[in-house]
């Protein structure tokens, strides 16, 4: 049985497909990103995406807007790295009280599952990410060959739940608690060196503390060594229950099209747009 990643490509694809085979992983991230900068169109509020892969849009749309390829954008950006690299490409920032329509969000995802759906945040953005491109009219999201997954969960990489820092501790326990009895199931709340930057970690015990997100908050890393195996939907709410939980990383039904850079091309996947889409 094939893989449902193995899509026909579209034609406005077929270049870069050909142009991905033998390319470093950081040039596929760029492919996909300079793809998905096509659909942005003058005028447009874009939610602006954080992340190595998203990096190279925000580069990309800074240099159509210098150029006068693009004009009257405005992004509204998804973490303070975000916000730092679209004000160095020169895109003028905005915020959700002024726009609270989006009409275009371009981001990078962890994981992303056969019906599309995603695990993002590992670097702790997840509150912002899902607020900016949950309310977008079309959220494009771009990844390399080793975010698919069978299942959310599936890599044994992290499934983030960003906490409030107060109680953290009961809050966590709580967590462990809704999934007692999930085979290889564990949890740990994410630390960071007090000397480095949040996305580094120490094996010091005695220089850790917690990682805060630009929220103020702390993450908890879920990890399933099978994935997550259920109705996701009834499992996001479980989550979001629990007191002292403010969000977590799995993003269902957001995204309305992936496109995925592999060694040997370029696959789209896409699903009917939001109403008022393109």
């Amino acid at each position: 049985m094939g893989s449902p990643f193995l899509l026909q490509p579209s034609r406005s694809l077929t270049e870069e497909a050909m142009a991905a085979a033998g390319q470093s992983q950081d040039d596929m991230k760029r492919i996909v990103a300079l793809r998905a900068v096509e659909l942005v169109r003058s005028g447009m509020v874009l939610g602006l995406g954080t992340g190595s892969t998203a990096a190279h849009a925000l580069d990309r749309i800074g240099d159509l807007l210098r150029g006068g390829d693009l004009r009257d954008i405005v992004g509204i950006p998804t973490s303070e790295w975000a916000a730092a690299r679209a004000a160095a490409a020169g895109i003028p920032l905005t915020d959700l009280a002024a726009h609270p329509v989006v009409d275009l969000s371009i981001d990078g995802a962890d994981e992303v599952d056969p019906a599309l759906n995603l695990v993002k945040s590992r670097g702790g953005s997840l509150l912002r990410e899902k607020m900016v491109e949950g309310a977008s009219r079309r959220f494009v999201v771009i990844v390399d060959d080793s975010k698919p997954v069978p299942r959310l969960g599936g890599s044994g990489l992290t499934t983030p739940v960003e906490v409030i820092p107060f109680g953290w501790a009961l809050t966590l326990r709580r967590l462990q608690n809704l999934f007692d009895g999930t085979p290889s199931f564990n949890l740990k709340l994410r630390t960071a060196s007090i000397n480095a930057k949040a996305s580094a970690f120490t094996e010091k015990e005695s220089e850790i503390e917690p990682f805060v997100t630009d929220n103020k908050n702390y993450i908890v890393d879920l990890f399933f060594e099978d994935g997550i195996h259920g109705d996701l939907q009834a499992i996001s709410d479980d989550l979001l229950r629990i007191t002292g939980v403010v969000e977590h990383g799995m993003f269902l039904g957001l995204a309305t099209s992936v496109i995925v850079a592999r060694k040997d091309g370029v696959v789209l996947m896409d699903k009917e747009a939001k109403s008022n889409g393109f």
